[in-house]
This record gives structure tokens, C-alpha cells and sequence, in this order.
């Protein structure tokens, strides 16, 4: 397998996507190739570190690098040679040495415009969606849509509930997904007629286990495996969980420390262990479900062990099947609809 590595993207690159890449090498087989995609002295120096840790890795150079900030339809198609577009173009189905996987922890809307551009859509597909796995207290949830499609159609909507099910089936295990569509209430009144209508949708889409609205709250109560939302309100959820927990954690521990020293000096370890389970970093990245092919967004913020996770969870996810379980759904649903 072949997977691609954006060292230009990311809070902390190239740093931490380097680290992540030899930390990686205990996770991949003597067939596993790491590929890093960047400038030219950095990529060869992560290549030589991979090496010396016993993996194996070459590299692709490139000349421009798209920022965060930048729009990202107007960087992808500006900024040919940049990390993002050569590992999209090299992980399309026409490229020479296909690239089999590839993450980047670099601008979100970049990513998502040149996968669509150049990994095309998988068949039958819409629209793709970023599927976030959210650490809560009641277990695992998945989250799609986080950012790629702002304003979806209630047959995307429909269709991420299809692409979230087979997600958590095959890679998280969960025999029968509860499917939840998220609303600002419970009640069949509430939501507007696309809501509505992709709600019917779900209700007649076979094998689904469709229970419905959910509200925010119930997301972290453990109502649903699957949770279907726009890219906004995704986006700000999983945003605002994340550093909902990180305040509430450190506002715990600074209150025990204030109270006495060696009653935080017991309660620390703690705190921490029960963080650490609900880590997003721990999950390494999100895919963009509907791509042909394998596309992994890292957090923007991964450290190197994100990145190692990443590529980790790249490769369960080639080795699951979930793309072809995808399209064979997705096939179905088509036929029952027409």
C-alpha cells in the first residue's frame, strides 16, 4: 500500500508529520510505502528518518504550499504544484504509481476541492462528506457532515446516512448503526421541508436503522451512532466539543490543585486517563466519504501522533472494504428511488 503524506499542511508541520511518519513505521507492513509530498530538503530528510526507523518511503517535491487562510478553490486551481493537488492528482485512478491513501492535516476546503477535482466521486455519489468520529461519554459517535458541504440537498443528507452506516459497521464494528438526523428538535413538525424530506428519505432507505431527529444534547447522550447534519452545524459542533471537554477538564484540575496540592497530586492521573479516552487525537483523521479512493483530513492541530494514528486508520479503512460497500448501497437505494 502507498500512502501519501502532505508535510506542508498543518499547525505544526513539517515537524509533527515526519514524527508522525517514523512513529507510523511499527504500524505498517514490509509492502507499506510512505510517500511525503512537500519541499524538497524536508521531504528527503523525512524520507532518511523513515529509513532509519526501519520503513520504507520516498518522496515527491513540489514547489507551493496552499495556506489555511486561502480560498480554496481559487488556491487548488492557482497553485497546481502544490502538496494538496499533486497528492490528490497522484491518488486519482489515471495516476502512474497510484497513491493508494492520503492524509493532510493542511487547509480543509483545499483538500476537499481538489479530492472531488481530481479523486473524482465514487459511483452514485453526490456529494461527499467528512465523517468525524466524536469521543463521548456514552462511546463513539460519528458526525457527517463537518465542512465539505454547507448547504446539502436532502438526498446528500439522505446518502450520508447510507455512507455513515457502512462507516461505522466496518470500521467501528457496530453490527446495527442507529441513524440520527440532527434538528433543533425531536418532533415530526420541526425542521425545515428539505429536513423533512430527507428524513423520509432515511425512513425508506433499506437496512437503515433510522430513528429519527436528534438534538444537540442527545448526541453526547448516546441516542445515536450516526449523527446527519450540514457542514456548518457539523463543523461548529465538533468544534465547540472539543473545546468544551478541554475547558471543563483543565477547569477541574485547577480547581483541585487550588484546593490542596496533594489531592490534586492523587486526582491528576485521573483526569488524565479519562481525557485520553475521549482524545480526538486518537482517532488520527476524519475521511471524506464519496471519494474515489481514500482521502483522510487530519485536524488541523495534529501532532505526531495524529499523524501515526492517521495512517493507521488509512489503512483499516482500504483493508475494511468500505468504498465498495458504499457504492453497493448507495446502488440500492438508487434503484429503489427510481
Amino acid at each position: 500500500m502507498r500512502i501519501g503524506l502532505d508535510v506542508m499542511g498543518g499547525d505544526h508541520a513539517p515537524q509533527a508529520i515526519v514524527e508522525g511518519a517514523v512513529t507510523s513505521v511499527e504500524f505498517l507492513s514490509e509492502d507499506d510505502e510512505l510517500v511525503l509530498v512537500g519541499e524538497q530538503a524536508l521531504v528527503e530528510d523525512g524520507v532518511l528518518q523513515i529509513k532509519a526507523a526501519g520503513g520504507n518511503a520516498s518522496s515527491i517535491i513540489t514547489t507551493q504550499v496552499i495556506g489555511m487562510d486561502e480560498s480554496p478553490a481559487k488556491a487548488v486551481r492557482g497553485k497546481p504544484d502544490s502538496s494538496i493537488v499533486v497528492l490528490a492528482r497522484a491518488a486519482s485512478k489515471k495516476a502512474d504509481r497510484r497513491l493508494d491513501v492520503i492524509l493532510s492535516a493542511g487547509n480543509t476546503g483545499a483538500k476537499v476541492a481538489a479530492a472531488q477535482m481530481f479523486m473524482k466521486r465514487l459511483p452514485n455519489v453526490h456529494r461527499p462528506g467528512i465523517a468525524v468520529t466524536l469521543p463521548t461519554f456514552s462511546g463513539p459517535v460519528i458526525i457527517i457532515d463537518v465542512g465539505a458541504n454547507i448547504e446539502p440537498k436532502p438526498s446528500h443528507l439522505a446518502q450520508y446516512g447510507i455512507m455513515g452506516d457502512v462507516y461505522a459497521r466496518k470500521i467501528h464494528g457496530i453490527e446495527k448503526p442507529r441513524i440520527g438526523l440532527m434538528n433543533v428538535g425531536g418532533e415530526e413538525a420541526k425542521g425545515t421541508a428539505d429536513m423533512k424530506r430527507a428524513r423520509d428519505m432515511l425512513r425508506d432507505a433499506e437496512g437503515v436503522d433510522f430513528i429519527g431527529y436528534v438534538e444537540g444534547r442527545g448526541v453526547f447522550d448516546g441516542e445515536a451512532d450516526v449523527v446527519i447534519t450540514d457542514g456548518v452545524v457539523g463543523n461548529v459542533m465538533v468544534k465547540l466539543a472539543e473545546g468544551l471537554a478541554m475547558g471543563i477538564f483543565k477547569a477541574i484540575a485547577q480547581e483541585i490543585s487550588q484546593v490542596d496540592a496533594s489531592l490534586a497530586a492523587q486526582f491528576n492521573p485521573i483526569i488524565k486517563r479519562i481525557y485520553s479516552r475521549h482524545d480526538y487525537h486518537d482517532y488520527g483523521g476524519a475521511p471524506l466519504l464519496g471519494v474515489n479512493g481514500v482521502c483522510l483530513i487530519c485536524h488541523g492541530s495534529s501532532q505526531a501522533r495524529t499523524i501515526a494514528n492517521g495512517i493507521r486508520a488509512a489503512r483499516e479503512f482500504v483493508q475494511s472494504g468500505v468504498n465498495d460497500a458504499i457504492v453497493e448501497q448507495l446502488g440500492a437505494m438508487e434503484e429503489v428511488s427510481v
